[in-house]
């Protein structure tokens, strides 16, 4: 069975432009519109009206310090006691969320905050190179650092959404090492990434 995607905008915080990569896939929308704002420009109404019931507005009825925030987590908490395989993406610019993203990862929970549609891992583009498959590695190393050979391909598999060869995996496993950028230490691996 497919993990579910749920989308949760914070549209006082952010007003994606590029919604209509979501139409491709398949995603639950929650589009969380302040108490103060009247207004939702034509395209980004039009790109949601095509998502039919996959898409919902939650409207707030008074306004407040953190009020928006305060309603999302309380859906991305709901949510996860229903599904809690499902995968959540916060859309914010708000840095003030990465706590609560933080404790739920380390209570297995997936999730992220991306500043915008685009830059959700499954809407990401698989680099065509190579080279830029070393580079998208890296750059999610920076993020998080498996401490084994087999977490570490998991993520490498992950990161690609298992459309790369497992003979691709396995030589961005040993370029990295042959960088030193990955270092094997018994069961372990340590990591010495670029500035």
């Amino acid at each position: 069975m497919n993990r579910i995607n749920y989308i949760f905008i914070d549209f006082e915080n952010v007003q994606p432009p590029d919604i209509d990569l979501i139409q491709k896939n398949s995603f639950i929308v929650k589009i969380f519109v302040g108490a103060n704002q009247t207004k939702i420009p034509i395209k980004i109404a039009t790109a949601i009206q095509k998502l039919g019931d996959k898409a919902e507005y939650i409207l707030l009825d008074s306004s407040g310090h953190n009020a928006l925030d305060f309603h999302i987590s309380y859906y991305i908490g709901s949510l996860v006691e229903i599904d809690p395989k499902g995968y959540f993406h916060i859309i914010s610019k708000d840095s003030g969320f990465d706590p609560l993203i933080a404790h739920l990862k380390k209570k297995k929970i997936s999730i992220s905050r991306c500043v915008c549609i685009k830059e959700i891992p499954l809407l990401r583009p698989i680099p065509d190179s190579f080279e830029k498959q070393i580079d998208a590695v890296i750059a999610r190393l920076r993020a998080s650092k498996p401490r084994t050979q087999a977490t570490l391909i998991n993520t490498i598999n992950s990161l690609f959404r298992k459309e790369i060869s497992e003979a691709n995996v396995e030589m961005i496993f040993k370029h990295l090492c042959k960088l030193g950028i990955v270092k094997i230490e018994g069961t372990k691996i340590s990591y010495s990434l670029p500035e």
